[in-house]
Order: structure tokens, then sequence, then C-alpha cells
């Protein structure tokens, strides 16, 4: 698959899922399962579709081109064990994650997502499911901090269950839907953006923050003078 492709799939998911079911068959459900794996497993692919690639897969599950259980099924392993690989991944390297510069890693994702883990606690691994860039970096922040297991395991179990049955379940029912299926792409690509437009913002916030207490600083040291 070339980058072009590679943009289709992202862009065109309805359109390249098409494809590949009519050209692989039953193999669709091994890449279906390794695109949500690496999505949820490996923090260098956030980029990956999730959300739209779950519900499209639904909707074709409606026209009986793929099975909804064998779909559901197969995906819900793949990220249940997509999650474990990243918080192994995350336990692993620990917190020298905050200090090294680590150039495969997007330190705005992984410090929004340490912010949000922060506020959320042990919930975040089950809510960032549902919010594309951050659902990656959710277990790998989980095992830098060293999240109990047994409770890793409980909010990763809950939210893949909800994550896949619900978007899947979803496409099957509403994936067909004429005003749904014209503007998916408008769809997806308004998703894209609910996901990077807080991590801009928050970026931004902070720099002025920190422009504003530099300022601050500099009129108190120019007093005390």
């Amino acid at each position: 698959m070339d980058f072009v492709q590679f943009l289709d799939l992202i862009l065109h998911v309805d359109k390249v899922l098409g494809n590949m079911i009519s050209q692989y068959g039953t193999w669709v459900y091994v890449i279906l399962f390794a695109i949500i794996f690496c999505e949820t497993g490996l923090v260098v692919a956030p980029f990956l579709p999730g959300d739209s690639l779950l519900f499209i897969s639904g909707a074709f599950c409606a026209t009986g081109a793929i099975d909804l259980k064998l779909l559901a099924g197969s995906l819900l392993v793949a990220a249940v064990l997509g999650d474990n690989v990243n918080y192994l991944i995350g336990k692993k390297i620990g917190d020298a994650v905050f200090t090294k510069d680590y150039k495969w890693i997007d330190k705005k994702a992984l410090n929004y997502t340490h912010e949000f883990f922060e506020k959320h606690g042990g919930k975040t691994i089950t809510l960032c499911r549902f919010v594309p860039l951050v659902r990656t970096f959710a277990p790998f922040v989980a095992g830098v901090t060293n999240m109990k297991m047994f409770y890793f395991q409980m909010y990763n179990l809950l939210g893949a269950v909800l994550w896949i049955v619900g978007l899947t379940v979803g496409g099957y029912f509403f994936g067909n839907i004429p005003i749904i299926r014209d503007h998916l792409n408008t769809i997806v690509l308004m998703g894209v953006g609910a996901a990077i437009i807080p991590l801009i913002l928050g970026g931004l916030w902070k720099l002025l923050r920190k422009s504003f207490r530099s300022g601050q600083d500099g009129r108190s040291n120019q007093g005390e003078v």
C-alpha cells in the first residue's frame, strides 16, 4: 500500500474497505485486526483510522459482506492486546519518556494524555477509547506511571467492549443511511479535527500563560531594582 492508498484509507474508508473485501475476502479480518492492533498498541501509529474504520466495517456487515460477530470478536481481541502491548512498552521505558527526546513519540499528544490521566485516573483508559490520537497514548502513559495491572485490565476490557461493539453495531444499524453514508468524509474530518484542535489550543494556552508569567516576573524584577 503506497502513500496515496494509505491517505485514501483515512479519508475514504468506505471505498477502500469495499475494495479490500472484494480483493482479499476473509483475509480482510486479518487486515482490520492488524490496523486496530497497531493503532492501539504502537505509539508511533496514532494516525491510523479507528472510529471511522469500525463504523464503516459495521455498515458492511449490514450488507452481508462480512460477519458482524466475527468482526467484533476479532477486533475486540486486537484492541485488548494492543493496549496491553502499549502498556508494557510504557512500563519498560518508564519516566524517562518525559525527560529524554524520543523522536518517535508525539510529545504534545503524550503530555496532553498525561494531564488527562492525572485528572481522570484509571477511567482514562476507558474514556480515551473514543478520543482519536489520545487513545493510542493512554495505555502507554498507564504503563509509564505504573498503574496496577488489575485495574488497567478492568478499564482496558470495558473500554474495548464499549468502543468496538458500540461503533460496529452503530455502523450496522446506521452506516447505510443515505445522509450518513453520503457525508461520511465530512464526519471523519470533523472527528480528526475534534482530536487535533484541543491539542493545538492546549499548546497555545500553555505558551500564552508562560509568556504572561515571564512578563510578570520581568516587571517584578524591575520593581525590585
